[in-house]
């Protein structure tokens, strides 16, 4: 469950605090014009307002004003065309599949576009009806601009007040996501639990991790000013070395269970895991809370227990009943999972107060770990061809918006047939799998939110109780909108449906119209996804090389940090992160194929094991990171470097041999085994090293790097013969 689910938790995040700003300012400055002005006035400034807050997201206060400013801009344009365009209905027509297809066009600058883009179509479809001559869709549009600037002077006045709170609150939230993680870590250890499965539910969060430490970077990292946004650094940074520690604990976790599997030791060490992840929880619910963390979980009847299970196991391998390899594995697992529980304790000292100089990262630029946006117009025009998937959507809008207003149109009844256009413009997405799941959260949250809103005007009459509902509704839309979405579109149907009847009591027969309009545009929006289809196959050639390419840099930054050869861990660090996007992307797009209808759907199986590969690739240089620290004393660095040099050589080339399947340019050759038994094989123990303890353990991971880039290579050769036949 989604963290911010938990009512506990969720009136402490940002999701909740933007729903709670959101609604204060749209309300409140709605009904402070109401005092001075009539009901249109108000709720046209409302609208305005509205529209604005769909940008009001966290962010840095100059990112923030800039998106929230060309919000405001730009929806005030497409206000005064469509209001101007109002009273000739075919001209109408015709602006409204333009700024559609503009609209959708913007979605190829990213994720960040997408709020954007919604605010133009929302703005467009509220605008579609006001039949008004050129002075009053002038005024009309005056009155939307003092709307959104109201709304966008308040929203950067509160944020202002509050930015220290949303750099807390946005870290926690990537606390929580790690403490999950790490639960999903422990199930390794149940022997009831199927490895395949845990091995993909843990690339997938892994992603999502990804995704909340890069808004974590975004804020935190951006001019740390005191000494709160000090000790918020130190956690962030404790948080991610947490994170890479974590990753080298990977294991042979069959290995484990084919031995040890009537041993209560792997429970144990499950309980273990678990309590790590409740540690983490308490320390993000006290960043959220904006308090000192402090430990509060004892780890001491697991240890204890542990402990005891290994000198058994020790007595039961001299006498043969158990494997040395288990028992060394066993070990070495245990060591790192205890080390992780006192860099947990560090964390709860991190939040206390700052420890000392902040990491030397913070004098360099941090430019390339934080997320940039480029609203480039090469960009827009170079995406203007058939090829291009954003092109291709936006056409696709345009058709099913052109189809919604024939729909609209011969309804029997008049007034709100824009309903029909909204539910389409919310529900039609760029991939097919985003639009089939906003359909369905569309349908039963629309269906829900009629038959609640009728409840409420079945049993409630006063106004004030109905305006407190209102409010709740206005809160809940926005603060549900990236969590879960179904809870966005009950609100969002109980806002519009009690606004209808504060301005036009007895007019309970919407209700049933409301939900015949979302029923009409969803059948259309579902029609048309599979009008000019982007299919998520096609993409996969493209992601599948930038992942090896990425991941050979990784490995060479690697290398050259486990040698000492770099100053320090940043360009390590961006490689690794450069890495984990590109698997991100990956693993995004194998999911929303599976959304897909089953004939579009390419090399399943391969994809992810192609994926967890190159996961375990990341976990093998953390451990390798990890082995190297903790023996540093009497390393033999020559010998050493060489075994590294020789690995990253190996690994690389193999890599490279994987790249060439899905090249275009290359002739569509597949690599089978017999090209990496060309590469020349590790000679185990070819250097005299082995008075070092940790030698062995060191050649130990190295195998297990070669074994898993040789099953990327294979994986690889099986998608390209898939994706070219």
């Amino acid at each position: 469950m989604h963290y911010a689910l938990d009512l506990r938790t969720f009136i402490f995040s940002h999701y909740f605090y933007t729903g709670l700003r959101i609604a204060t300012g749209v309300v409140g400055l709605t009904m402070l014009v109401l005092q001075f002005s009539d009901l249109p006035t108000a709720m046209t400034v409302c609208i305005g307002a509205l529209s604005t807050s769909l940008m009001d997201l966290p962010s840095t206060l100059r990112h923030k004003f800039n998106e929230m400013l060309s919000s405001v801009l730009l929806c005030t344009v497409v206000t005064l065309i469509i209001s101007l365009c109002a009273p000739f209905h075919w001209l109408l027509s015709i602006m409204l599949v333009v700024v559609t297809f503009l609209a959708c066009m913007m979605v190829v600058y990213g994720k960040k576009a997408m709020p954007l883009q919604f605010s133009a179509l929302f703005v467009m479809t509220l605008s579609m009806e006001n039949a008004t001559n050129v002075e009053q869709a002038f005024f009309h549009t005056g009155l939307f601009l003092a709307g959104g600037l109201a709304y966008l002077a308040y929203s950067m006045a509160v944020s202002w007040f509050l930015r220290s709170r949303i750099k807390q609150q946005v870290l926690a939230e990537a606390l929580f996501e790690l403490a999950r993680y790490i639960n999903i870590k422990a199930d390794f250890y149940d022997m009831h639990v199927d490895l395949n499965s845990q091995f993909n539910l843990l690339v997938r969060q892994q992603i999502v991790l990804a995704e909340k430490q890069q808004a974590s970077r975004d804020l935190i990292l951006r001019d740390p000013k005191n000494q709160e946004d000090a000790i918020l650094v130190q956690v962030h940074f404790g948080m991610f070395d947490l994170y890479e520690h974590i990753l080298s604990t990977h294991t042979d976790y069959a290995i484990l269970r084919q031995h040890l599997a009537d041993a209560e030791v792997l429970t144990y060490l499950r309980d273990l895991v678990n309590k790590a992840a409740k540690d983490i929880e308490s320390i993000a619910y006290a960043v959220t809370r904006k308090r000192a963390s402090f430990a509060s979980i004892s780890y001491k009847a697991e240890l204890r227990s542990i402990d005891a299970e290994l000198q058994q196991l020790q007595q039961d391998a001299l006498a043969g009943k158990v494997s040395e390899e288990a028992l060394d594995i066993l070990r070495s697992t245990y060591g790192k999972i205890c080390d992780a529980i006192d860099m947990i304790g560090q964390l709860h000292h991190a939040t206390q107060s700052v420890q000392g100089p902040l990491p030397v990262l913070l004098g360099k630029d941090m430019t390339p770990f934080l997320t940039q946006q480029k609203y480039q117009l090469g960009v827009l025009a170079a995406n203007l061809r058939w090829q291009s998937p954003t092109f291709r959507f936006a056409v696709r809008a345009a058709l099913a918006i052109s189809c919604g207003l024939l729909a609209a149109d011969a309804l029997p009844y008049a007034g709100h047939g824009y309903w029909v256009v909204l539910t389409i413009a919310i529900i039609l997405k760029p991939s097919f799998s985003q639009t089939k799941q906003r359909r369905s959260d569309r349908l039963i949250g629309t269906l829900i939110g009629c038959v609640a809103t009728a409840l409420i005007l079945r049993f409630v009459h006063e106004p004030v109780a109905l305006l407190g509902f209102l409010f709740l509704a206005t809160v809940a839309a926005p603060a549900f909108i990236y969590v879960k979405y179904r809870y966005t579109a009950i609100a969002a149907s109980m806002q519009i449906l009690l606004q209808i009847n504060l301005v036009i009591p007895s007019s309970g027969h919407v209700i049933g119209e409301r939900l015949i309009d979302t029923l009409i545009g969803a059948a259309i929006a579902t029609a048309f996804s599979f009008v000019l289809p982007s299919w998520e196959y096609r993409t996969l050639p493209q992601l599948i090389r930038n992942v090896l390419k990425s991941n050979q840099r990784y490995l060479e930054a690697s290398n050259n940090l486990l040698q000492g050869k770099a100053v320090d861990d940043f360009i390590y660090r961006i490689s690794r992160k450069r890495f984990l996007d590109n698997i991100s992307e990956l693993v995004s797009t194998l999911v929303r194929m599976l959304d897909e209808p089953v004939s579009k759907h390419r090399a399943v199986e391969n994809l992810n094991q192609f994926i967890v590969q190159n996961y375990l690739v990341m976990a093998h240089v953390a451990a390798l990171r990890m082995l190297l620290r903790r023996n540093a004393e009497g390393i033999p660095h020559e010998a050493v470097n060489a075994q590294l040099d020789t690995a990253t050589t190996h690994v690389c080339k193999t890599l490279a041999l994987a790249e060439q399947v899905l090249n275009p340019n290359l002739a569509p050759a597949v690599l089978d085994q017999s090209d990496l038994e060309a590469i020349p094989e590790h000679e185990a123990g070819a250097t005299p090293a082995s008075n070092w303890p940790a030698w062995h353990a060191l050649q130990q991971r190295v195998e297990l790097l070669y074994a898993d880039t040789e099953k990327i290579a294979v994986n690889s050769a099986a998608i390209g013969r898939i994706l070219t036949t």
